[in-house]
């Protein structure tokens, strides 16, 4: 089911978190991925299961930061989904709103903040991987995570472009691989195993440009199989979100 939806309610959500300013950062997770992607899901839709593998498969590239964000407005064809949340669903339609169209639709995968394509086609994933990374100042700023002990921390680079000099600095919270035994609706019948789905996300602070460190508390991301954390500094805000700056991961197990 690759269906088109439109709806006028936004959920807003507050991504407030107590952090404080650190001066050294322990061995960064990653280095410099050329990608973010991030798959719009719903268990209940019969389209996605073959875009929910190629996640799973992205998200073995290292070059790449695979997120699977499960929408929640399918839940009335006759399955709840059991993963969805409704900031996520409130996030592809302000994708939607930023790019100035009425794209909603599963699976739709944006592609460094900036590109929508069908979340199935993978060759279409991987030219916008390409093209998206050829923008002006897009995945350009060096960002590392790194755990110590009961915390995360987190540091954003100096920018590299003159026209890039401002951000929003998020934290996902990730499960690796969560199978789920659906029992009705298109997908009845079928386990399907979600890979890095977003179980929580969470606003550690605004990026200006110069270098920059926080340290977030686990506590503050972690719950029920969380064993990953990605960090992105993305341009625009929550309500118009715009390209990707940078980003890192970190596993937690």
């Amino acid at each position: 089911m690759t269906a088109m939806i439109a709806y006028n309610c936004i959920s807003r959500w507050s991504g407030a978190l107590g952090v404080c300013a650190i001066i050294a950062v322990i061995r960064p997770a990653h280095a410099e991925p050329r990608a973010v992607v991030e798959l719009f899901t719903s268990q209940g839709c019969s389209s996605c299961p073959p875009a929910d593998q190629i996640i799973g498969e992205l998200a073995k590239d290292p070059s790449v930061i695979a997120l699977s964000m499960p929408i929640d407005y399918w839940d009335y064809l006759g399955w709840k989904d059991t993963l969805a949340d409704k900031r996520f669903s409130a996030r592809q339609k302000a994708y939607s709103q930023a790019r100035g169209d009425r794209n909603l639709y599963t699976p739709q995968m944006i592609v460094n903040g900036s590109t929508q394509v069908i979340g199935s086609d993978r060759g279409s994933i991987e030219g916008a991987i390409k093209n998206t990374g050829k923008a002006d100042g897009v995945m350009s700023v060096p960002v590392t995570m790194s755990l110590s002990g009961k915390l995360l921390n987190v540091s954003v680079a100096a920018s590299k472009v003159p026209t890039v000099a401002r951000g929003e600095v998020w934290i996902c919270s990730i499960s690796k691989a969560i199978p789920i035994m659906i029992g009705r609706g298109e997908n009845r019948g079928q386990e399907v195993t979600y890979y890095n789905v977003v179980r929580n996300l969470v606003k550690v602070g605004d990026w200006n440009g110069s270098p920059e460190s926080w340290t977030v508390p686990l506590e503050n991301i972690s719950r029920d199989g969380v064993d990953a954390a990605v960090v992105y500094v993305q341009d625009g805000n929550r309500e118009k979100p715009g390209a990707m700056l940078g980003a890192a991961y970190t596993s937690l197990r």
